[in-house]
């Protein structure tokens, strides 16, 4: 599992925001040409001119790559299904194992950035089996790839630019960089970018090494975590499983809305166990991944640094699901039903019957049931008087079918109390992934 540091700190924010840069892609300019003019950007942005020649000395363009871009599948996989598979018995005993055999490095890093040592281990599990599948490609020949590549090529210009930067710095050799297709480097994939931003010395060899190195690997993604969104709060949980009554008001089971535990409990919420939860003001959103029938979390504020890790709501769940079981948290309940899962052609039916009927899904319909697509689902859930917890169903397909969300209007849920805060809500995702990604949103 590849493809998250690269994917929130590096490529989405680069897509969004990145300026537009001085070489242009290959629909207008030759290979050499362009080449010549990217060692120009380069250097212009602080990379000699000899390490731009010698590192990119014989790099060629690779159709592959671009075949593996634009061929990328889109992902279904309900949580459920998904923690199933990666946060299963291996990665928690081989995660146990690590916890113990890092345990000075894990402890250090803890101390110095805040977070807990099962939410490295988690990542690390997840990203590349501990270290067994960093990937097998050159990393200059894909960045290069992807640059030259007229889809994305601001974005995988600075990418590259940052990887010479890297080399400038003696983090890693051209010859060292191997990773996956899209460029990410190391045993919890950071992008070039996030890599010279967020990597860390910790095995004190006067290199960010996190290929070789887990010292490194550790402090540089507890460096990372640390420093997602508003930063990692040291001390605070990060998601903790819940039981959910039946007539709770699902339309405030939002990631969007932050009550304070207190007030859960006052609507019937307690510890997966049955126990009270801790009459406090601890902010907590309700997550329901696969809605009202399925597991329930209360996430708390740093759950936010593991979508910022990864946007995929499906892969920061288990993430962090991940990070709990190596906690000591036991198996999480399936729920109290059967959730259903919708197929991925069925989800872009969705989306377009959401768009013409006038529902927000924050971009193209893609057959990827993200954060934005779930809140077009919640107003349309409202408007149809059905129950308002974000997942769809087949029957909301069947009633938007038949266009009656332009007319209904009785909400199933109770109104919002008076009580409830509401924060901003999430940015959805702010571009496709780099690479094939498990749960695309």
């Amino acid at each position: 599992m590849r493809r998250s540091i690269a994917l929130s700190f590096g490529l989405l924010l680069l897509a969004a925001a990145s300026p537009a840069l001085g070489a242009p892609c290959r629909k207008d300019t030759p290979f050499d040409r362009w080449l010549e003019d990217f060692k120009k950007e380069a250097v212009s942005q602080g990379v000699s001119r000899s390490v731009a020649d010698s590192a990119l000395a014989g790099v060629t363009f690779d159709p592959g790559i671009v075949r593996r871009d634009q061929g990328q599948g889109v992902f279904s996989q309900s949580f459920l299904q998904f923690a199933g598979r990666m946060a299963d018995g291996y990665r928690i005993g081989t995660g146990g194992a690590k916890l113990k055999q890092h345990a000075a490095a894990l402890a250090r890093a803890e101390e110095q950035f805040g977070v807990p040592k099962e939410v490295i281990v988690s990542f690390w599990a997840l990203e590349t089996d501990f270290g067994a599948d960093n990937g097998k490609l050159p990393v200059l020949r894909s960045l290069l790839t992807l640059a030259y590549d007229c889809r994305r090529s601001d974005m995988f210009r600075e990418e590259l630019t940052y990887a010479l930067k890297m080399v400038e710095r003696g983090d890693l050799t051209p010859g060292e960089m191997i990773g996956a297709w899209a460029g990410e480097i190391g045993q919890t994939q950071f992008s070039p970018s996030a890599y010279f931003k967020y990597a860390v010395d910790f095995d004190g060899d006067g290199r960010r090494d996190l290929i070789h190195s887990a010292p490194d690997v550790i402090a540089s993604s507890a460096n990372l975590l640390a420093s997602a969104g508003p930063g990692w709060k040291r001390g605070q949980p990060w998601l903790q499983e819940v039981r959910v009554p039946a007539n709770l008001a699902w339309d405030q089971a939002d990631l969007a809305i932050k009550h304070p535990r207190s007030q859960w409990a006052k609507w019937g919420v307690t510890l997966a166990n049955g126990g009270a939860l801790p009459d406090d003001d601890l902010p907590a959103s309700l997550l329901l991944p696969m809605g009202r029938l399925g597991p329930a979390f209360l996430a708390y504020p740093n759950f936010d640094a593991f979508r910022e890790w990864n946007s995929s709501l499906v892969y920061a769940t288990t993430a962090a699901y991940l990070a709990t079981r190596l906690a000591g948290a036991p198996r999480v309940h399936p729920g109290r039903g059967a959730p259903p899962t919708l197929t991925a052609q069925q989800t872009l039916e969705l989306q377009n019957l959401l768009q013409r009927q006038g529902y927000d899904i924050g971009g193209k319909a893609d057959g990827k049931l993200g954060l934005a697509t779930r809140a077009g689902v919640k107003q349309a859930q409202l408007k149809l008087g059905m129950a308002a917890d974000s997942y769809p169903t087949a029957e909301l397909i069947a009633r938007l079918r038949g266009g009656t969300a332009s007319t209904a209007s009785t909400p199933a849920s109770a109104p919002a109390p008076k009580a409830a805060t509401k924060t901003a809500r999430p940015k959805a995702p702010g571009a496709a992934p780099a690479r094939p990604r498990p749960p695309g949103q």
